[in-house]
């Protein structure tokens, strides 16, 4: 048994500030450690009482007979650091603190806070808290909680396989209080507070090791841990986390385009993309995703067979389907004929598969049709919409539907559309089948999407290695920082800095006679809109246009002009680092980066493919593949380039902004027309 895992398999539980009052929250663990029969040992401690609801009490926990394997502390803060030195006394390795009156409150608490988990590492203490309602372990029924779920009158307690963490405890049990009424069964459910030492993410992390878990859950308000996110998308358990703050301004607004762009959530939802764990946006989805986790069935692909009794129900469903990201399966022509034999005149064959309510009177039709798609090679997941079905009719599609379940093995939700008094059995049978219940196609469709995000085949970058190179300086302007890509293998336009008029007269003439002249001045990022860049000069022109991009106070830079027929996509791609490490940002760029605000972000390291992935999820994905009559660009080449940049930053220190706009990708190759650099004051890195 490991420190955390003591949360839900302790067998001796100690309760500091037990109380016999009744409606105290000290009364409350022992309440329902004794009322859902804990087979460990209970140790209440108060030094008044030398017994508490019959059981024996100890003055202090290090009067109580050892090993103690999870304290529940429970009196004032001001309280909470001698009740820590005794655990620490005592041996016991990890404390619930349910206390408030820490970082909660003010500076006060946080300091107060900070000293006793300093004090707990030192002892070799983890505190779980404090300002948490505790946890509860179903199997081996361990309540280390106060929370008054336990006190109703009739609470299922059947084990499940889904675990819930939250840091609010209210949220976290009243999520689970509403899991319980919509015939899910978690089996572990566990609050942590102000994460002051162990985090939610540890906790997940613990919690994915245990064999009987088939779907993790989560409620974050803290930025989590990039480490700890990657080892628990490792683990190969399906992973939903519901994470508060989507509309703060996660980011520092920073000069540069990619900062400006790149907030904080924004990546966070790139981050968690990236690694497969599944983001949702309230506690119904995460309700609706932990339904689909419960079955241990997985899909292969994203193709989606929808059958159904009534029409609408089937265009909702088509309907469902691309908004998140699904594929309508075209299904193979024998199925089709297939279908054609079965399905009445008056239905439809093509996918949705209209079997309509003839069903009624013929419920082989149920059979048949899912005997089809089961066996179509096109179909990974099917969702069965029905509508308004009653009593025997319901009994009967779900027996065919566990029957097609057991027999192909592929996923299959249900979208039942009726109220329950409709068919009261409905819901448990479909549970026992293992069949994902929704009452709409939406949701089951949203919950499929989910399902095909947690299985689908990908490769998890490695970590990032430690820094060993340095980046450039602060002061670096584009002249080094094209020398330090174009040492990277990434495309740069030839050119030079022109010394004097005459000096650029030569350059123009070097990069082949016709030139772009750009002002190299420090701290200038939007040259464009400073005057600052000159397109189509030559050598009699060159002169004139030196003397006045000079007179902006830098150097002028002469390159090669790159696509003079205009070709080429004009993509942004640049690096930021945040709390969650180095971000890199790509998409459509030039003049109308921030007007368009077309990007993609992934977090550094890259895995392989990655950089395809995220030009492929642009909203202007199809301008890079030729639309309109233009030719398509080289998104190969483009792609390459997002590894290049993103291995070539691997080392920089943190703090950086590069910012790469524009990125010309031609019909043949991509090349960096303009580079800028900048960084934050020191601690203001990823704000």
């Amino acid at each position: 048994m490991s420190d955390i895992s003591a949360l839900w398999e302790a067998e001796s539980i100690a309760v500091i500030g037990a109380s016999e009052r009744p409606g105290a929250l000290g009364r409350k663990p022992l309440d329902y450690l004794l009322r859902y029969g804990y087979k460990g040992r209970i140790l209440p401690v108060n030094p008044r009482s030398p017994e508490i609801l019959g059981v024996p009490a100890y003055p202090s926990v290090k009067d109580a007979p050892g090993p103690v394997d999870l304290a529940l502390i429970m009196v004032s803060a001001e309280r909470v650091a001698g009740a820590v030195d005794d655990c620490v006394a005592a041996g016991v390795k990890l404390a619930v603190i349910a206390s408030s009156g820490f970082a909660e409150t003010g500076e006060e608490g946080a300091r107060l806070q900070d000293e006793i988990v300093a004090k707990a590492r030192a002892g070799g203490l983890r505190i779980i808290g404090p300002n948490c309602i505790g946890a509860v372990g179903y199997e081996n029924r361990v309540l280390a909680t106060f929370s008054p779920l336990f006190g109703a009158e009739s609470v299922p307690f059947e084990p499940g396989t889904l675990a819930f963490v939250s840091q609010s405890g209210a949220l976290g049990f009243g999520a689970a209080s509403l899991a319980l009424e919509r015939g899910l069964r978690p089996g572990w459910v566990v609050s942590t507070g102000n994460d002051a030492d162990v985090t939610a993410l540890e906790v997940l992390r613990e919690l994915a090791a245990v064999p009987e878990v088939t779907g993790l859950l989560g409620y974050l308000e803290d930025t989590p841990d990039i480490g700890t996110l990657r080892e628990l998308a490792g683990s190969g358990k399906p992973v939903a986390l519901l994470k508060s703050g989507r509309t703060e301004a996660g980011g520092r607004a920073a000069a540069s385009h990619t900062g400006a762009l790149a907030t904080d959530d924004r990546v966070l939802d790139a981050a968690l993309r990236g690694l497969g764990i599944v983001r949702v946006d309230d506690i119904d989805e995460l309700l609706d995703v932990a339904r689909v986790f419960e079955s241990e069935r997985r899909p292969t692909g994203n193709r989606v067979a929808v059958v159904t009794t009534s029409g609408g129900s089937g265009i909702l469903a088509a309907d469902a389907v691309e908004a998140h990201g699904l594929e309508l399966s075209a299904l193979e022509p024998r199925s089709k004929e297939a279908l054609a034999e079965i399905v009445p005149a008056f239905g439809a064959i093509d996918n949705p598969v209209d079997i309509t309510a003839t069903v009624l009177s013929d419920p082989s039709l149920f059979d048949r049709s899912l005997d089809v798609l089961i066996a179509d090679d096109t179909v990974d997941i099917i969702v069965a919409a029905f509508c308004v079905m009653a009593g025997p009719d319901v009994e009967k599609a779900v027996n065919a539907l566990s029957r097609a379940a057991e027999k192909g093995g592929k996923p299959i939700l249900v979208a039942r559309t009726g109220a329950d008094f409709l068919a009261p059995d409905a819901p448990r049978d479909l549970r026992e089948a293992g069949l994902p219940e929704y009452p709409t196609p939406a949701r089951a469709l949203r919950a499929a999407a989910a399902l095909w995000e947690v299985s689908r085949p990908r490769t998890l970058p490695d970590a990032p290695r430690p820094g060993t190179v340095p980046g450039p300086g602060a002061e670096a302007g584009e002249p080094e920082l094209k020398r330090l890509l174009a040492e990277a293998g990434i495309a740069v336009p030839k050119g030079r800095i022109a010394e004097n008029a005459e000096d650029a007269v030569r350059a123009v003439t070097e990069v082949g006679g016709t030139a772009v002249l750009k002002a190299v001045v420090p701290g200038l990022l939007h040259k464009t809109e400073a005057g600052g860049v000159e397109i189509g000069v030559t050598a009699d022109t060159a002169p004139e246009v030196h003397a006045r991009l000079a007179a902006l106070g830098g150097q002028v830079l002469v390159e090669e002009l790159i696509d003079e027929e205009g070709e080429g996509v004009e993509l942004i791609v640049g690096v930021h680092t945040t709390d969650l490490g180095p971000v890199l940002t790509a998409g459509l760029g030039g003049i109308f980066t921030e007007v368009l605000d077309d990007v993609g972000h992934r977090l550094l390291p890259l895995a392989p493919g990655e950089g395809a992935e995220l030009l492929a999820g642009l909203r202007g994905a199809r301008i890079l593949g030729g639309t309109r009559g233009r030719a398509a660009v080289d998104i190969e080449a483009a792609a390459e380039l997002l590894h290049k940049v993103g291995e070539l930053v691997q080392d920089w220190p943190a703090g950086f902004a590069l910012d790469l706009n524009p990125v010309r990708v031609l019909p043949k190759g991509a090349v960096v027309l303009d580079a800028a650099l900048g960084f934050e004051a020191p601690g203001e890195a990823g704000r």
